[in-house]
């Protein structure tokens, strides 16, 4: 080895130790009589100390050369710093190493960004250079920090009786909510394989073949549009049990996180996390991701303006609509031009307008106030001794109002409070319909997988009233992001089947994409269930970054592209005829 100690692990129990280090030159100060050298490495930083007149002409021509991100091997003795320099900011901060020796390993060009300069480098740059943009101190804290976090996560699962076992990733290309990455097969010309969006089908398959209690740490992949929290490629924390209930996952799980978090970040969660009901947190929250770090829950106000003569609210309640809305308790700081943002919100989320009243000790401020009657303002009316407070209301079909009030309430929320990042309030969403109508409102869709086991009490109603049937689902939520869902699946054949026919799959389709997990559910398979929760989604949110690429080593651009590698490129013309492919490029317009 290079080194006999690294730079964080230094402490003032080393002092008058002779060590070796080895690492990146963070900064060089000289101070005439002395120079200064701040030495990097993963675990941290360590300054150097160089007495110029104690130190040979051959050392002291060497340290002169020194620049930033210079690579270097250092021997000297650990002294306790001076006490008027010492610096509490950094673990190694009482001590320094005074250098006796020091090679150059290799030199640096100058780079295209500071490192060690606060002022944020564009995220192209970043991409581009990102075997730089990697060395950052704050990087790096966030990869180590998940690798340990994942090291947790597996010494739990190992210890609960889980098997870690790998999944293909080239299978077959089977719907499961997004386009599919395809992968041709020289072998089988005309063939392709697809890489996995999940291991939901293998993972399934292995509580068919007995194994119990299966975990995988998996790559998935989905060819999708992207965003902040969405790459191409990710990665679960992928559980699947037998013999289990909806109950057991979720408590497994909340001890999963429990362990990895106190270990990790040394945070105690409060478990069992809040279940919310689906409708309860559509109806309260607008939303089935409730953020819980605020309050401004939402209810129901349609008895109070069952009379109202307001022309907009009446069309709706005859249309048999609701009027919904939520209390800002701190209205004093929420003003006209905020209201008049909000009101341009709920408009270009197709609302006529927000409806507002602001209830003050001397009087009240309202668009509708001379269209309002006594006993409704009386019904609103907040407590006494309340100073300035806000109602916000919507009228008009119950599902279509409950996403904009969502988006108003988390819009207003962003305004008023300082949201912390890592107030972590994490919930359970439950019972959600089995299926849904797709966009097109054309046929059934799953609303999760069509693999999701309604619960037993509603399966009469798959003959005459899907709409009524619940799933065995359930949604894990941070922060309002859901970071992971899983459900009890479907082990029996021929309620699979039926499933697959509501959904409008013929039988010789899912017969040919599914058959052989239709002959697996034949042959004993296990009630079971699981979880797959977003890791990277996950490191996000605890790390309190705005983005994934921010807990990804080489993430992706919006558009799915690899500054720095290039990918996706050209490949070589002899690759594609052996694979049987024709580009075909659609022609620029003569425009």
């Amino acid at each position: 080895m290079l080194r006999t100690h690294t730079c964080g692990e230094l402490n003032r129990a080393m002092v008058s130790q002779q060590v070796v280090l080895a690492g990146w030159v963070f900064s060089v100060r000289d101070h005439g009589s002395l120079k200064f050298i701040d030495l990097r490495d993963r675990s941290g930083v360590i300054q150097l100390v160089c007495s110029p007149g104690e130190m040979s002409p051959e050392l002291v021509f060497r340290v002169n050369q020194l620049r930033d991100e210079w690579v270097v091997q250092v021997k000297g003795t650990v002294v306790l710093r001076p006490p008027e320099t010492v610096n509490p900011r950094i673990p190694t901060g009482e001590i320094e190493v005074k250098i006796s020796d020091l090679l150059i390993l290799n030199s640096c060009q100058t780079l295209p960004f500071e490192l060690s300069s606060p002022v944020q480098t564009g995220e192209t740059i970043r991409l581009v250079y990102r075997f730089l943009d990697l060395r950052r101190p704050q990087l790096q804290k966030n990869l180590l920090v998940r690798s340990s976090f994942v090291h947790v996560l597996r010494e739990f699962l190992i210890e609960e009786g889980f098997a870690e076992i790998e999944t293909p990733m080239l299978t077959k290309s089977t719907p499961e909510g997004a386009r599919d990455f395809i992968v041709p097969s020289r072998l089988n010309p005309g063939r392709f394989y697809a890489l996995p969006q999940s291991p939901q089908l293998f993972k399934q398959l292995l509580m068919v073949a007995g194994y119990d209690r299966y975990f995988q740490i998996a790559r998935c992949f989905r060819d999708e549009d992207l965003r902040a929290d969405r790459q191409p490629e990710f990665t679960q924390v992928d559980l699947e049990m037998s013999f289990v209930d909806e109950d057991d996952v979720m408590s497994l799980t909340e001890r999963l996180l429990h362990r990895a978090i106190k270990k990790t970040f040394n945070v105690e969660l409060k478990i069992p996390f809040p279940r919310i009901n689906y409708q309860q947190a559509i109806d309260h929250y607008g939303t089935d991701k409730p953020d819980l770090r605020y309050h401004l829950t939402i209810h129901d106000y349609t008895p109070v303006f069952q009379t109202s003569q307001v022309e907009v609210l009446k069309k709706a309640l005859q249309a048999g609509g609701v009027v919904r809305g939520f209390t800002v308790a701190e209205g004093e700081k929420i003003s006209a031009t905020d209201i008049q943002e909000f009101d341009r919100l709920v408009k270009e989320r197709g609302q006529t307008g927000l409806g507002w009243i602001r209830f003050r000790q001397d009087g009240l401020q309202s668009p509708l106030k001379k269209f309002l009657e006594a006993e409704t303002l009386q019904a609103l009316r907040p407590e006494p001794g309340s100073k300035n407070t806000l109602f916000f209301f919507l009228a008009g079909a119950r599902e279509k109002i409950a996403a904009v009030l969502g988006e108003l309430r988390t819009t207003v929320a962003e305004k008023l409070y300082r949201l912390d990042p890592y107030d972590w309030r994490f919930c359970w969403v439950v019972k959600f319909p089995l299926l849904e109508f797709d966009p097109e409102g054309r046929r059934w869709q799953s609303r999760h997988h069509p693999f999701t086991s309604p619960f037993p009490a509603t399966i009469e109603a798959l003959d005459g009233k899907p709409e009524e049937i619940t799933s065995r689902a359930y949604d894990l939520v941070l922060n309002g992001t859901e970071i992971g869902g899983g459900s009890i699946r479907i082990h029996q054949r021929a309620l699979q089947e039926k499933i697959f026919e509501i959904i409008g799959l013929p039988r010789e389709k899912y017969l040919k994409q599914f058959g052989f997990l239709l002959e697996a559910l034949d042959c004993g398979a296990p009630p079971h269930g699981g979880i797959a929760l977003g890791l990277d989604r996950l490191m996000m949110l605890l790390l309190g970054v705005s983005s994934i690429r921010e807990v990804m080593a080489f993430p992706k651009t919006q558009k799915g592209v690899c500054l720095m590698t290039g990918a996706p490129g050209e490949v070589d013309e002899i690759l594609l005829r052996e694979n049987r492919l024709r580009v075909e490029l659609p022609q620029k317009s003569e425009q």
